[in-house]
């Protein structure tokens, strides 16, 4: 008789012993394989997780990039506006216009009207909106009054530029805007014609107070105010709007015009570029401050969820760390027991083998090869029980993009590939002692025994 007939008679004969073997084989597989497929999981969750969050925060700071994009430019357009609203804040003179002069009496220097057209033509880029202008403090006599008379025509505009719409309204021939206090004291209203120096003028418009000269000003038409005057095509002043420059503007502004004006000053008005600076950063930093807050906030998110995972991953691996080798230590004394058992209950046959012929290294090995059958049928249960129960408690169950990723590291397939072999192994650890003492019995003795 040979030694597997023995094993398979054996196997069948002792079912209920069998059983419970491959059992505590299967436990000890299934626990190493799904603590094993569980930790990977973990980490495979993790990456998948972080990388989903990461998307949704890298679109959620695209839509915040866009919105505070769409925002600032907003907030820019309505500071840009409001700003406008401070008027020209450049003003390009003569040299020889005294600045303690046009302080305390106003412009009294000319220079060729032909200069703005000259500004218009050039290539110049730090600033906007030129105006040429005459100003004079003058008698109005009909009103008996003295008024600040200014006249101005359309802007003159930078060819290599796109058109923008003007600051200041171009006052029409025969027409005359007045300030507040002017259509105030004498009650005129828009529509009224009025005489100025002997012309007939209709008033097209009547400023609201400003609380500034503005308020004791006429505007009329630059050519019928040269003529008044006696400036034809002279004027005394070129108006602009710095544009947004950088750093030192009036520096940059002053050098650019005198290129192209050598006998000409610039002088800023402090105060209003100092607002429309301080509008411009403002816009500026809000925008910025909104985005910093969307991609702080997304970086937070992202550190939570990853702390959670990795904490989550600890609990895991500490459980395995102490639930695996008590496991597979119960499985090799259940085993053993099992084997030292089987060798009690089987003297009197492993007796009666012995006598027949049966040498102590056959009998040593019925109960190896017994044992492999348990670890083999153990490990095969045991890798699809615990590969099962790791997917499960993984939460992979029904994810079958991320499944592939189990295995992309190597480590549970070769866990899974040395299962079978742990397995054996065990087995054949745990039955070796019984096998040895089975192996071992007189057979005389055994057969006197009985």
């Amino acid at each position: 008789m040979t030694v597997w007939r023995l094993v398979i008679r054996e196997i069948c004969h002792r079912k209920l012993s069998f059983l419970m073997g491959v059992l505590s084989v299967t436990t000890a597989v299934a626990c190493l394989v799904g603590a094993q497929t569980l930790l990977r999981a973990d980490r495979v969750i993790t990456g998948h997780v972080l990388e989903q969050k990461q998307s949704q925060v890298a679109q959620a700071i695209a839509a915040r990039e866009e919105a505070v994009k769409q925002a600032g430019a907003d907030l820019e357009d309505a500071m840009r506006k409001h700003m406008l609203g401070l008027g020209f804040n450049i003003l390009i003179l003569p040299k020889e216009q005294s600045r303690s002069e046009l302080l305390l009496n106003g412009m009294t220097a000319t220079m060729p009207e032909s200069y703005v057209d000259k500004l218009g033509q050039s290539d110049i880029v730090t600033v906007n909106h030129l105006l040429p202008s005459v100003t004079r403090r003058v008698l109005w006599p009909e009103q008996d009054r003295e008024v600040i008379l200014i006249g101005t025509r359309g802007e003159v505009p930078i060819q290599h530029r796109e058109l923008k719409k003007p600051l200041l309204a171009e006052v029409a021939e025969g027409r005359m805007v007045v300030g507040y206090e002017i259509g105030k004291d004498p009650g005129l209203k828009v529509g009224d014609t009025v005489t100025f120096q002997k012309q007939e003028f209709t008033i097209s418009a009547i400023h609201p107070e400003r609380g500034s000269t503005d308020d004791v000003t006429v505007w009329i038409n630059l050519r019928q105010a040269q003529e008044l005057l006696g400036m034809q095509n002279l004027i005394n002043a070129i108006l602009a709007l710095e544009c947004d420059c950088a750093g030192d503007r009036i520096s940059a502004i002053r050098a650019e015009i005198e290129a192209i004006l050598p006998g000409i000053q610039v002088i800023e008005k402090y105060s209003q570029a100092l607002a429309r600076a301080e509008a411009r950063t403002k816009a500026k930093e809000v925008a910025e401050s909104a985005l910093e807050q969307e991609q702080e906030s997304g970086q937070a998110t992202i550190l939570r969820e990853e702390q959670g995972r990795r904490q989550l991953e600890q609990q895991h691996a500490g459980f395995a760390a102490v639930m695996v080798p008590l496991v597979l230590v119960g499985s090799a004394v259940t085993i053993f027991l099992l084997a030292l058992a089987n060798a009690r209950e089987r003297t009197e046959e492993i007796g009666i083998l012995r006598a027949i012929g049966l040498k102590s290294r056959q009998i040593m090995l019925v109960f190896l090869s017994k044992a492999t059958v348990i670890g083999c049928v153990g490990a095969l249960l045991g890798i699809g029980l615990g590969f099962w129960v790791g997917w499960s408690l993984g939460g992979l169950s029904g994810d079958r993009l991320v499944s592939p990723q189990l295995f992309i590291s190597g480590d549970l397939m070769f866990t899974i590939a040395t299962a079978p072999v742990l397995a054996i192994v065990l087995t054949g650890i745990a039955s070796w002692i019984p096998a040895l003492l089975a192996a071992r019995q007189d057979p005389a003795l055994v057969l006197q025994g009985a």
